[in-house]
């Protein structure tokens, strides 16, 4: 299965690759550059294609879609605890130092908090007590 996906997403990255072409321009002119306020967006993972980007794609969708890192938000730090995390828990390789900075990088400037995003936290007084706890 896994073949498979590997194989549609070569072909897909072939076919955009040959979607590609050159600006015509009259002699003597250089093209214009797009005017963009936005990355551009992967179509495969949806993440945006700037900086470090298929350093993210090659190492965080080995192990998960791409959907559940483009949902998230955090700062570098926060970034950084998910890592920490998915190393403790869920047996994610340890990054050399420079890589991991660049990926947390890449994930905090383009993947930031986002205040309306997030509600806040319930307060522990408000929240109703857990029946698989044994402290009760």
């Amino acid at each position: 299965m896994r073949l498979v996906a590997l194989l549609m997403l070569v072909l897909l990255l072939v076919a955009c690759a040959e979607k590609d072409e050159a600006v015509e321009t009259m002699p003597g002119t250089t093209p214009e550059p797009l005017a963009t306020s936005e990355a551009q967006i992967d179509p495969v993972t949806g993440f945006k294609m700037t900086g470090d980007w298929e350093l993210v794609r090659g190492n965080c969708t080995a192990c998960h879609s791409a959907k559940l890192i483009t949902q998230q938000r955090g700062t570098a730090a926060q970034w950084l605890a998910m890592i920490r995390w998915m190393q403790k828990k869920q047996n994610l390789w340890q990054f050399d130092p420079g890589t991991e900075g660049r990926i947390i990088a890449y994930l905090a400037e383009n993947y930031p908090p986002d205040a309306a995003r997030r509600r806040a936290a319930i307060p522990p007084e408000l929240m109703p007590p857990n029946p698989y706890s044994s402290s009760n």
